[in-house]
């Protein structure tokens, strides 16, 4: 049927006067100009931290300029980004005492980037926001944390960040928490303890997104057995197509339908590329992950969870090396453009853009009014519901 129809467009195109590329970069604009394109990871605010010249300097950074990694306003501009998650990530051994106030920083690193271009950010805190910001022509800017640890075992803490703006929360990083299993290291849970159930329950009475990206596959099973709410893979790709611990199987994939999840493909090379992660050579000679791979994935996974189950979350400013293709936040068209050629129609492409990212907002949104009429704040303690709590496994990264 794809095939049919890429040959219609072809045909089509033909009589038209434009090329085939033409066609392809003029329907893609016509998605992003009516659709914000949501983004569900970037690490800017990491980058920043830890700039060479001047850490955790948010104006000396400046966005206006080139920068040295993947992020700048002239580039998001260029890639049609209508709504950014910026990750307010902080690394495993800021695990134990003093997580949380990393964390805070981290937040205010991320506010200072919101606050400091408002001719091109605006803070946004749901959909109804983003869109709104999208209307009057910022990037609607939101907040994810990554990684669990940073709660240090508190719900009040988790409802702390939340306050502060943060909108999902990856249940882990590389390394486990004392709730909830990793996908990066040594199982000590077998996915959720009871207390992870709870901090599920509670991020989905507040409408903060459980994001099951980092995580085992014994977590997520776990988080959607108790989920309440549409759960996100905020960047994460496909296990059948990329054999990475860090991907999605496909028998979780089965289940976001039913949930009404979304997985956000991200570009990290060695998530998207056999080639790539099975490499161990002089670096002369390492293959490249490509465009064509990451549409791979977005393929698979529209195939196995469904159309209204894909987005998009690069991890720009994460990662190290990147996809040949997709060097930086200039090029989301490009991925549109692969999967236009390849006979995607504008519908389809609105949704993987952003309009499935707005739908699981909404949705997350309407359950979490349901759910405060329904019960008060959880006051329960990691000692209540699991004992007292065992010195942790050093992770993996």
């Amino acid at each position: 049927m794809r095939r049919i129809l890429s040959m219609f467009l072809f045909t089509a195109f033909a009589g038209s006067g434009l090329s085939a590329q033409d066609v392809h970069s003029t329907r893609v604009q016509r998605v992003l100009s009516t659709t914000p394109l949501v983004d569900g990871h970037n690490d800017l605010p990491w980058a920043i931290r830890n700039d060479e010249t001047a850490p955790m300097d948010v104006a000396r950074y400046d966005l206006r300029r080139r920068t040295p990694g993947h992020t700048d306003l002239e580039r998001l501009r260029a890639g049609g980004v209508g709504a950014q998650f910026w990750s307010v990530y902080i690394p495993c051994d800021a695990s134990g005492a003093g997580a949380a106030r990393v964390q805070l920083e981290q937040i205010d690193i991320a506010q200072q980037i919101i606050h400091g271009y408002p001719d091109v950010f605006g803070d946004a805190r749901s959909a109804s926001e983003v869109e709104a910001e999208f209307g009057r022509g910022r990037i609607a800017s939101l907040m994810g944390m990554e990684g669990g640890h940073a709660i240090e075992n508190s719900l009040g803490a988790l409802r702390a960040f939340y306050d502060a703006g943060v909108r999902y929360m990856t249940l882990t990083h590389g390394c486990n928490t004392d709730w909830a299993d990793s996908a990066t290291d040594e199982a000590r849970h077998g996915g959720l303890s009871e207390f992870g159930r709870e901090v599920v329950r509670e991020m989905n009475r507040m409408g903060m997104l459980v994001d099951l990206s980092h995580t085992a596959p014994s977590t997520m099973h776990d988080a959607l057995d108790v989920a309440e709410a549409p759960v996100i893979f905020s960047h994460s790709s496909a296990r059948a197509v990329t054999d990475h611990p860090r991907n999605v199987p496909d028998d979780v994939l089965e289940r976001m339908p039913e949930n009404g999840g979304l997985v956000m493909v991200t570009f990290v090379p060695s998530f998207v590329s056999d080639a790539v992660r099975l490499y161990e050579g002089p670096d002369d000679g390492a293959p490249r992950a490509t465009l064509a791979d990451v549409a791979d994935h977005v393929e698979h996974i529209r195939d196995v969870a469904g159309i209204d189950h894909v987005g998009i979350g690069g991890d720009f400013d994460g990662i190290t090396s990147v996809v040949q293709g997709l060097e930086d936040v200039s090029t989301y068209p490009a991925l549109l453009e692969e999967l236009s050629r390849r006979g995607w129609s504008e519908d389809e492409l609105r949704k993987l853009a952003g309009e499935n990212a707005l739908r699981v907002m909404r949705e997350s949104e309407a359950a979490a009014r349901m759910l405060q009429r329904q019960r008060e704040a959880s006051t329960a303690t990691i000692s209540d519901l699991d004992g007292p709590v065992s010195e942790p496994v050093e992770g993996g990264s």
